[in-house]
């Protein structure tokens, strides 16, 4: 008989958040699956907890998880950890579950913090409909897509963002999507845990030099469908040279704030030259 995947939530910053199950979860099973062993390891010497452990990250998935499988299969039980927070929410165990699944091994949930929802729960953004989208795709044309995808987007828009990686994501993003509203969670149940309200124009100018440190989420507001054509001629002169502030050049600023305010581009670049 073949032994189960437990899928276990771990802290995302603050240890008392392990649960009793998780902690039953990571004593008894047979192994550990962790994204970072290290990691892993100093929450299980701070719970006093000694089991095996095994290295299973983005760049030996094909390599372990087969080996994993074979394991289970053989009657064991294993206990699948990230980081931090749930497994396989934007993270290699969505591989695992998924192979687990297909040889017909049970998977068994231990649920624990999830950092986007717990990110969108005090950050005051609207959380009725929401999209998450992960850690911002590194490639660059996917990067262009994804965003000018996203312009229209309507529901609350939800990003992980690393904090050298942040300045320029903030800039990408104020030039796809605009001056829309922003919650910055960073730190979430630790010591400095902050949210931040701004707009993406204003928060990528604020945080050009990547000051911001810490594990962050990004919250975004989704398009008002009143959004288009809202905005006076002072406001767009305005958005525009909050823009050229950023880093954007004056074309490109004004042909940006045309976009999203309605008044003619060549109006807009003669105001804020």
């Amino acid at each position: 008989m073949s032994g189960k995947l437990y899928v276990v939530g771990t802290p995302i910053g603050n240890l008392g958040d392990l649960s009793p199950r998780a902690l039953e979860a990571l004593e008894t099973c047979d192994f550990i699956a962790a994204e970072d062993t290290r990691v892993t390891m100093k929450l299980l010497n701070h719970f006093e907890i000694k089991n095996t452990l095994i290295s299973y990250f983005e760049h030996n998935k094909f390599e372990k998880g087969p080996y994993i499988i074979e394991r289970i299969l053989a009657g064991e039980n294993c206990a699948l950890v990230t980081d931090a927070g749930m497994p396989a929410i934007s993270d290699p165990g969505e591989d695992l579950v998924k192979l687990c699944i297909e040889n017909g091994i049970q998977v068994e949930s231990v649920p624990g913090p999830c950092a986007f929802t717990t990110a969108l729960a005090i950050s005051g953004m609207p959380s009725r409909r929401f999209v998450f989208e992960g850690f911002p795709p590194a490639d660059k044309k996917e990067r262009k897509e994804l965003f000018s995808f996203l312009t229209n987007e309507e529901r609350t828009i939800i990003f992980y963002e690393a904090p050298h990686k942040l300045s320029k994501t903030l800039a990408d993003l104020a030039y796809a999507l605009g001056k829309r509203e922003l919650a910055i969670v960073r730190e979430i149940t630790k010591i400095h845990e902050e949210v931040i309200k701004t707009d993406l124009v204003s928060a990528a100018a604020k945080y050009a030099d990547n000051s911001l440190k810490g594990e962050i989420v990004l919250i975004i507001a989704g398009k008002d469908k009143s959004e288009s054509g809202s905005m006076t001629l002072e406001e767009a002169i305005k958005y525009a040279l909050d823009l050229v502030g950023s880093g954007e050049s004056k074309t490109e600023a004004a042909k940006i704030a045309a976009k999203e305010s309605g008044f003619k581009k060549g109006d807009i670049y003669k105001a804020i030259i």
